[in-house]
């Protein structure tokens, strides 16, 4: 191990958008399209009880927008990596308009679940495509040596406000429309009784969806792309996305990813099913509890941001990124445990040692999480970026699927806390060994579409191939 850095297949083209630029249009597109999700937090289970749905019928359309997310994972990352970012994102935030649309005006449970499932298959269309847009635009400027760190964060930074934000708004605008004296009936009678100050976050969330759309359109240019037909489209699609379930099979870097984003799925399915029912048994009734929730949510999403912008900076104190995901690990560890600990008290120091815990889970995740996508970012190439992000969110989201299943089949208390705290220990300890440097691809064998190839990256630890200033600061989940 030479520590000597592989000469890039591409050298750069020192053109298009610069790094500074790229970067905020990718925060801006982050925070545009988390934004109008935040805000259907605080008021979906409530608007669809104010339309008269039970909750077996609730538990149903969050299934439908679970399932299609995860059903859709892989196939539209292949598709973002086939026809390009712009494309895949702005279908992406119609399909949301479209969903938050019905969702706001839908008063019949098919219109409901519909929009549940555009919703479910908009974040699948979006779970990689902006990020993999940035990391081209950066490579194609300044190499693949450039900085990845403080623009991943500042992209999870701004995902994490976006829905810290959201979440305020959503559940504080129902009340000040409430507030107004006969503002609700008005509201009702011009629509037909189909708007409710409920549905006016889900409708807003609509409008910021369209201007979400125009940005993408007008700020993220991409270089041109062979021209191609939907006969290749479809027939790349599904080469794509082998090549996406080949990743952890043949690189040990990528395997540990894939298995802390599921151990990450574990926390985070343990944090959103069993949060809430303690704020309703502290608080005394479920309304008080879900407002108490949705304050400690927007802490919570608060938390992950000052993690992600922690990250580039853990990093340089612990020597390398994968160091970093250790270190940010134990934090969630140490939350969670926190949370098993105080199950069974609801006494004033128990409750602050338990939102302690809260806080530590979101914190620990966010600092984790830029270390890990740069390091996967140096794995891969522009051809395969987005489905190997892909693969990543689909780890998590089945994990937390069936973490939740099992948390819920558990008795309250302690233990499912501690099992979650056991799953993230057990990614954690992935990243005690340092791992082996990246095999370099054949130079006879040319990179073709579909087909993630390792990108060249230094043949020494990570650290040796990223700058050693990392710039100061200026997300999701």
């Amino acid at each position: 191990m030479t520590g000597r850095p592989v000469t890039a297949a591409v050298s750069p083209r020192r053109g298009g958008l610069d790094g500074a630029t790229a970067r905020r249009r990718y925060v801006t597109v982050s925070f545009l399209f988390w934004l109008p999700i935040g805000m259907s937090i605080a008021t979906g289970v409530l608007l669809f009880t104010e339309r008269g749905m039970g909750l077996a019928a609730i538990a149903g359309f969050y299934a439908v927008h679970s399932l299609t997310a995860a059903a859709m994972e892989l196939p539209t990352g292949g598709l973002s990596d086939v026809i390009g970012r712009r494309p895949v994102l702005a279908i992406a935030g119609l399909l949301n308009l479209t969903a938050f649309t019905l969702i706001g005006l839908g008063a019949a449970g098919w219109a409901i679940a519909f929009g549940m499932g555009l919703m479910g298959l908009a974040r699948a269309l979006s779970s990689g495509p902006a990020e993999a847009w940035y990391v081209d635009t950066v490579h194609a400027h300044a190499g693949p040596d450039a900085d990845l760190r403080t623009g991943l964060a500042r992209g999870s930074s701004a995902t994490s406000a976006a829905l810290a934000l959201g979440t305020v708004l959503g559940g504080g605008l129902p009340c000040l429309l409430g507030l107004a004296p006969g503002l609700g009936e008005w509201l009702a009678g011009t629509a037909g009784g189909l708007v409710i100050p409920l549905s006016v976050p889900a409708l807003l969330g609509a409008v910021v969806e369209g201007v979400f759309v125009l940005y993408v359109l007008s700020a993220l240019p991409e270089p041109p792309r062979p021209r191609t037909t939907l006969r290749r489209v479809v027939g790349g699609v599904p080469v794509a996305i082998a090549a996406g379930l080949r990743l952890g099979a043949r690189d040990a870097l990528i395997r540990r990813i894939l298995l802390t984003a599921s151990a990450a799925g574990a926390a985070l399915a343990a944090l959103e099913l069993l949060t809430p029912g303690r704020a309703a048994a502290l608080m005394g009734t479920a309304e008080s509890g879900a407002l108490v929730f949705a304050g400690l949510a927007c802490a919570g999403y608060l938390c992950h941001a000052l993690g992600s912008q922690l990250a580039p900076l853990v990093a340089r104190f612990t020597g390398s990124s994968e160091r970093a995901v250790l270190a940010s690990l134990g934090f969630t560890v140490l939350g969670l445990a926190l949370l098993g600990l105080t199950a069974h008290s609801m006494s004033p120091l128990a409750t602050t040692v338990a939102v302690t815990g809260y806080g530590l889970v979101y914190l620990g995740l966010g600092a984790a999480g830029p270390n890990e996508n740069e390091l996967l970012h140096r794995r891969v190439d522009a051809s395969g970026r987005a489905t190997a992000l892909s693969v990543q969110s689909l780890s998590l989201q089945l994990v937390a699927a069936g973490a939740g299943l099992g948390a819920g089949a558990l008795p309250p208390g302690p233990l499912p806390w501690l099992l979650a705290a056991a799953a993230v220990l057990a990614g954690a300890l992935l990243w005690v060994r340092r791992a082996a440097p990246a095999p370099v691809p054949p130079r006879h064998r040319p990179s073709t579409a579909g087909d993630p190839v390792v990108a060249p990256v230094s043949a020494g630890p990570l650290h040796d191939t990223a700058p050693e200033e990392i710039h100061p600061h200026a997300r999701p989940m």
